[in-house]
């Protein structure tokens, strides 16, 4: 019996980590946090269990749906790239008929948890759906890619603080929105700065491929300063106390250092700019949001 039972457990665990590395799970540490913060903005002081447990999993199929669309479309392209040949769909290791049937799957629980925390959410689901879809075809077409991958994250930010609010009328929401989507576009833009060649080989659109180095990481830079400048403003519509602006100010010397990291011809470190810090910049950010609405 144990061993039938041995081979079937790591085979399940091999599956796991197949789908966890095509949607890339641990890239959920990027906007969760901010998804959160979204939700601790708009709440009082204290939080309902219940449309906290709807907003993750609203997040996390949302993202699985996202990230499993843009695997399936992009598989001809990924099979090209080294960098990406060997993901789970380019190398045989799962179907792109599958992975669809997975976004689709990920859609409908999306769409119940928002029926379930309020109208707004409801109505918007759809409009996320289309924008989540619409994304991965961007490369195609456009340089801006970036800032459509970043309205995505941003629109997370937001959907966290609707599900408290049921309302747009705030300005609050907007800025946070604001400051995750310019956050994420630059950052995007540095790391579009490895596929450079192959981008340009192929005709793939991307701000360092159409532009060059320098001028995608002069824009990253502009874009990281409207995140700095947008933050202050949500704190200052969400009457935030002193310790929100330390974190805001932490998060600014992150996005500098992560710039004193990249340079156009010397992409060593872009790893530890895009991992590591920005792990740390939407992390930062929760916990002084957090401390600061409940405890000061």
């Amino acid at each position: 019996m144990n061993t039938k039972t041995q081979p079937n457990s790591v085979n399940f665990i091999q599956a796991l980590q197949r789908y966890g590395e095509m949607i890339k799970i641990e890239h959920t540490v990027f906007a969760l946090p901010f998804t959160l913060s979204g939700f601790v903005l708009a709440s009082g002081k204290s939080i309902d269990g219940v449309k906290l447990c709807l907003v993750i999993l609203a997040f996390l199929t949302a993202r699985t749906s996202a990230m499993s669309l843009n695997r399936a479309i992009d598989a001809n392209i990924d099979s090209l790239n080294p960098r990406t040949s060997t993901r789970a769909i380019p190398s045989g290791q799962i179907k792109a008929d599958t992975a669809i049937q997975l976004a689709l799957l990920s859609f409908v629980i999306m769409l119940i948890c928002a029926y379930k925390l309020n109208l707004t959410c409801l109505l918007l689901a759809p409009v996320a759906i289309a924008w989540l879809t619409f994304y991965s075809f961007t490369k195609r077409f456009t340089y801006l890619c970036h800032f459509v991958l970043g309205i995505s994250l941003g629109g997370a930010a937001m959907a966290g603080y609707i599900a408290i609010s049921n309302s747009l009328l705030s300005l609050t929401p907007w800025f946070l929105a604001l400051g995750v989507s310019s956050w994420v576009a630059g950052f995007d833009i540095l790391y579009a700065l490895m596929d450079l060649d192959f981008d340009q080989k192929h005709k793939i659109f991307s701000l360092p491929a159409c532009f060059g180095p320098d001028k995608a990481l002069t824009i990253a830079r502009f874009s990281h300063a409207i995140t700095v400048l947008s933050l202050v403003v949500t704190g200052l519509t969400a009457n935030t106390h002193w310790l929100y602006y330390l974190g805001v100010f932490i998060v600014a010397l992150m996005l500098i250092y992560e710039h004193k990291l990249v340079k156009p011809h010397d992409l060593s470190k872009i790893n530890q700019a895009f991992f590591n810090i920005n792990g740390f910049v939407s992390i930062i950010s929760f916990v002084f949001i957090f401390v600061d609405h409940f405890y000061l």
